[in-house]
């Protein structure tokens, strides 16, 4: 029996993510997508995508939990917003502050947007056997939250998972 070998690259940047808030909706019992979507609909995506002065595209998340509510799942979804943003937030979602923390992000390569699911499994899979104190670096779920982006085929599938640095000079 042969192993599969996975040639494609994977490009992994650490970025310094700034104190900032985040409005989210939180599931009930999700740890995942789909369990969040049959638990509060998938229409969530486009309230987000409305949102005025978010900083970026929305994100699913995986939240630790310091970062939960009692009676509420790992998963949810949400939009960063500036550190001072006093702005409305929809009805139904929370609105909580997020602190400054590293985030090392990986980057699958460009696939065809009908294969999210294997481009998706293929990058958890390079994650799951990641090294960061190779890099100096190691895994601090409690920092913050692990996130995804939307599937996007032209862009390769991207996750963030939060980091410390390790003997920081």
């Amino acid at each position: 029996m042969t192993k599969k070998t996975n040639l494609n690259a994977v490009f992994v940047q650490v970025v310094d993510r700034p104190k900032r808030k985040l409005i989210l909706k939180r599931g009930k019992e999700a740890t995942g997508y789909f369990e969040y979507c049959e638990e509060v609909g998938c229409d969530i995506w486009e309230i987000l995508t409305s949102v005025k002065d978010a900083l970026y595209e929305p994100i699913g998340m995986w939240l630790p939990e310091n970062f939960r509510k009692p009676g509420t799942g790992v998963y949810a979804q949400g939009v960063e917003m500036a550190a001072d943003y006093s702005g409305p937030v929809p009805e139904g979602f929370d609105i909580i502050d997020l602190p400054p923390c590293k985030m090392m992000i990986f980057q699958g390569q460009p696939y065809d947007d009908e294969d999210f699911l294997e481009a998706i499994g293929d990058l958890w899979e390079v994650m799951k056997t990641y090294n960061p104190e190779i890099y100096g670096f190691a895994w601090a779920d409690e920092d913050g939250l692990r996130f995804q982006l939307e599937p996007q085929g032209y862009r390769g599938y991207i996750e963030g998972r939060p980091v410390r640095q390790l003997n920081a000079r």
